[in-house]
């Protein structure tokens, strides 16, 4: 089958085909509605083939459909109908999860997000468990106020990342997890891993999007 999917974030869309070798970056943002995605996706893509379509969403999914608006984007993504406005059949998965499961190996994986937001995602023996520990109360904010794009601006790499392995170390307490993934864009300013972690990238989001379709078609 031939595959697109779109990793949608608070700051660029990015879009592979199965089929395509190159992987290609929309820019977005607060201006960003789920009508304007979709036309820069079938703009940006007009020369590849692709048969399905798998979306990675900065939000709550429940039974595949999205259930909230996104913190970072433009609004609309309630109830919109991406299978109609593409024409093909649509997966959508939180982002997060998608990245996870791009991820995954064996046993109990934690994956964190560490992007314009902060992502999170278990994966128990295979089984998905998306979650949205990025804003819950952590300190005098959220989690994503610290380990976020706004907290790396705000306090700088190093008191960010000092952030970075206190809550990683929180995590791994309260989910014994056997690996943790520290993924997403900003995961590449770290220079300290917390020991059982490992790096991540956004190229395991694309690879779960592929995956997805093989995790449903079993």
């Amino acid at each position: 089958m031939k595959l697109l999917v779109i990793d949608i974030g608070g700051t660029n869309v990015k879009v592979k085909a199965n089929n395509a070798d190159e992987r290609r970056k929309i820019p977005s943002g607060s201006f960003m509605t789920p009508e304007r995605m979709v036309s820069e996706v079938i703009e940006y893509t007009k020369d590849w083939e692709y048969e399905a379509i798998s979306i990675g969403y900065p939000g709550i999914i429940k039974k595949g459909k999205i259930m909230t608006e996104p913190k970072n984007l433009g609004d609309g993504w309630v109830g919109f109908d991406f299978e109609a406005a593409f024409g093909k059949p649509v997966r959508i998965i939180n982002d997060a999860a998608m990245q996870a499961l791009g991820s995954y190996q064996e046993g109990v994986l934690l994956f964190l997000g560490l992007g314009t937001g902060m992502g999170s995602a278990i994966i128990v023996d295979g089984k998905i468990v998306p979650m949205e520990l990025a804003h819950l109360t952590y300190k005098k904010g959220t989690f994503e106020d610290y380990l976020g794009l706004r907290g790396l601006e705000r306090m700088g790499q190093e008191k960010w990342q000092k952030h970075v392995l206190t809550v990683v170390n929180r995590f791994k307490d309260a989910f014994l997890p056997d690996d943790v993934v520290l993924g997403g864009g900003n995961s590449k300013y770290l220079t300290q891993i917390p020991d059982g972690c490992r790096l991540g990238n956004n190229h395991m989001a694309i690879d779960g999007g592929f995956r997805l379709w093989e995790y449903e078609l079993k």
